[in-house]
């Protein structure tokens, strides 16, 4: 019903399976299902019972503790991603080709033409672009004119380069890449220096 990634010391993510912990809790309503998950996946990644708060922005936190999370969900996956040292950003996607008709919305033309309408590939770029989204933390990002991803080959799983660029925060991000069953798990790394 869990797995739990751990990517390096400070670094570890957790997944839940949604109608597994649905069918074990006995619960039908997807809201209570996805704030139930959510809640029962970080207890189990912290080894404790810990509040998830959020922000007036919508981001989260955890009440009382001073680690970075993010929080992500697709159909029957929940992913939380936990990091001690910095903020940190993550996505889930289920792989359909339904991102070939949105792809113009949040890809730079030099983007498009690197995506190559390959649909896991375009998943890869908007959950990069999400990671940066929920780094970042406050709203009014562009995703065509603020956040910009290095272009990449396509494996099962690897690295890539993320930056975002506002008037008042312009950095560059490591993240990471995995294809897990039908699914494309993207989440940050570190900040690294600008390129």
């Amino acid at each position: 019903m869990i797995s739990v990634f751990n990517i390096k010391e400070g670094l570890v993510i957790g997944l839940l399976q949604l109608n597994k912990f649905a069918e074990v809790n006995n619960l039908n309503q997807k809201r209570e299902i996805e704030t139930k998950g959510k809640q029962y996946l970080i207890n189990h990644l912290l080894n404790k019972e810990i509040e998830i708060q959020y922000d007036e922005n919508g981001k989260p936190y955890l009440l009382n503790e001073y680690k970075h999370i993010s929080i992500t969900h697709s159909h029957d996956k929940i992913a939380i991603i936990i990091n001690d040292f910095e903020k940190t950003g993550i996505d889930i996607e289920l792989v359909r080709d339904k991102v070939l008709k949105i792809k113009h919305k949040f890809l730079a033309e030099s983007e498009l033409i690197n995506a190559e309408n390959d649909p896991e590939k375009l998943l890869i770029y908007w959950g990069a672009k999400e990671s940066l989204y929920k780094i970042y933390g406050l709203k009014e990002v562009d995703f065509i004119k603020n956040l910009y991803i290095n272009a990449f080959i396509k494996n099962h799983s690897g690295t890539i380069v993320g930056n975002i660029n506002m008037t008042n925060f312009n950095k560059s991000y490591e993240l990471a890449y995995l294809k897990i069953e039908e699914y494309m798990l993207v989440y940050s790394l570190k900040e690294i220096s600008a390129c």
